[in-house]
């Protein structure tokens, strides 16, 4: 059971997130009060189910397991086909420790495995009843429409762009506030495709890290619709039905994982181009800020000016004041750089940096897509989708990334609460 300190400070955490989206707001006056209150109502509630109830916790150490093999079996087909580039027995002598580890090789390909594993989900209609069953809570409990519930529900399992794609002809008829909320979906969790990257980079000291991971972008989606509902309200009494619409569907189980592994290609691509330049940009912008006098002993970097103002929101939703220095570092890394450096260099630190309850916060708190390379990849693919509302898509954009971290936090908060 968590104790009443950690309780009342999530708490006054979630209170002081939802009143900084509430002066946010376009229009105080048109916000939907029954979506935000039944989005923190949800986010908790999945939460105390998911995280505190025994036998839940038991299916998702059974989900790491399955994440462990997937893992094991990616890597043997990275070392059939990169020999020691992908994992294999070494050609030389490693004389620094970890030297050896290439990502693209020995981590990233679980995109191509998850994507072809998706695609026959699919196709055996798994993931439609799942996601059906999500959206129908969403829709008879926030009160939103169908559409949004929709690709509020797909966001769980996929990227900020498919999920769109899924409820592509309805977008247009969106409300503006309903388009701003599931672009804030998309920014608020992390894609089927990479959370069994993040678990493996987290499971040396976050036990049942792929459950976690899942738990924190369920979790998160109430969350983000709620926060959306304060900062661009829409009106929730127009409520159409809709369906999931797949283009160019696959004709068999193979033809489905063929299909799948194709178009899991694309986005590993993506990922390691949008990871090189992201850097690459980041570091070109440090080493200009380097040109200033040094500042509090080390040089100016923006992952340190953006650490600034997630100092207090980390100690607001949990995070001992001792580890906020570090902790809204690595909140600042994700929102400059993206999620994964962010997890890559959270898994990096000591183990007797952060307390159990803050690696909880933590977890959970970068489980987003909330950076700018995402706000242009959401533009870019939204704009083309509705070419029509680009401007406005555009105009939504970095409000989107403020929703989306907030979102995470809450759930953050929510975590470090019950966490043991």
């Amino acid at each position: 059971m968590p104790h009443a300190g950690p309780v009342f400070q999530a708490g006054a955490g979630l209170a002081s997130l939802l009143l900084l989206a509430f002066l946010l707001s376009e229009d105080r006056r048109r916000i939907p009060w029954r979506t935000v209150v039944a989005g923190v109502v949800l986010q908790i509630a999945f939460a105390l189910l998911l995280i505190g109830v025994p036998g839940s916790a038991r299916v998702m150490f059974w989900l790491n397991d399955g994440a462990n093999a997937l893992h094991d079996a990616t890597l043997a087909g990275t070392q059939f086909v990169f020999g020691y580039l992908g994992g294999g027995a070494p050609a030389f002598a490693e004389t620094h420790p970890g030297a050896s580890f290439i990502l693209a090789f020995q981590a990233l390909p679980l995109v191509l495995t998850i994507s072809a594993l998706a695609s026959l989900l699919f196709y055996w209609g798994i993931l439609q009843r799942i996601t059906a069953g999500f959206a129908w809570l969403l829709r008879r409990v926030m009160g939103i429409g169908g559409p949004l519930a929709l690709g509020a529900a797909v966001h769980v399992f996929v990227g900020m762009i498919e999920a769109p794609l899924l409820v592509r002809p309805y977008l247009a008829r969106m409300q503006r506030g309903e388009l701003f909320a599931l672009m804030t979906c998309g920014m608020a969790g992390v894609a089927g495709t990479v959370m069994v990257i993040y678990a493996s980079f987290l499971a040396p000291f976050v036990p049942n890290a792929l459950g976690n991971i899942l738990i924190a972008s369920i979790i998160s989606t109430p969350a983000g619709l709620a926060i959306a509902a304060l900062m661009v309200p829409f009106d929730p009494s127009d409520r159409p039905g809709a369906e999931l619409v797949i283009e160019d569907p696959p004709h068999s189980s193979l033809d489905a994982l063929v299909k799948g592994t194709m178009d899991g290609v694309p986005i590993l691509a993506a990922i390691i181009a949008t990871l090189l330049v992201t850097v690459a940009l980041v570091t070109l912008v440090n080493m200009a800020l380097g040109l200033f006098p040094d500042w509090g002993g080390g040089a100016v970097t923006l992952q340190r000016i953006f650490a600034l103002p997630f100092r207090p929101v980390m100690w607001l939703i949990g995070v001992p004041w001792a580890e906020t220095a570090t902790a809204s570092t690595l909140m600042a890394t994700k929102t400059v750089l993206n999620e994964f450096v962010a997890y890559m260099n959270f898994s990096t630190l000591p183990a007797a940096t952060f307390s159990h309850r803050t690696r909880m916060i933590l977890t959970y708190s970068l489980c987003g897509f909330a950076n700018f390379g995402s706000l242009g990849i959401v533009i870019g693919g939204l704009g083309a989708m509705v070419p029509a509302r680009r401007q406005e898509i555009v105009g939504l954009g970095l409000r989107t990334i403020l929703s989306g971290t907030l979102a995470t936090c809450m759930s953050g908060a929510v975590a470090g609460a019950l966490a043991g």
